[in-house]
């Protein structure tokens, strides 16, 4: 049996959490505590994916480049669709 989980109360603990952690080295700290080695580097990876897409690499190079499947770009790709989301606000800022 499931339960179900509210995912915009998680969602707004996560954020109140990482909000207390505002210095980079507690930061840090946060996230080795939170997710394991291969989440985070899976998180980065993602990054990655997106800031390729962003700068307009073919998706099938990002594949080879990064030895990542299609679908894993294709996801980045979509998520990058929503101009309004924070990979794009945040692209944006650099």
């Amino acid at each position: 049996m499931y339960r179900y989980i509210d995912m915009s109360s998680s969602s707004l603990v996560l954020l109140r959490l990482f909000e207390q952690a505002s210095r980079k080295k507690l930061l840090r700290e946060l996230l080795d505590d939170l997710f394991t080695p291969a989440e985070i580097e899976d998180f980065a990876l993602r990054w990655r994916i997106i800031q390729e897409l962003h700068s307009g690499a073919p998706q099938r190079s990002i594949a080879q480049k990064l030895h990542v499947s299609l679908s894993k770009i294709t996801r980045g790709s979509r998520v990058l669709l929503n101009n309004r989301g924070a990979f794009t606000r945040l692209l944006h800022k650099k």
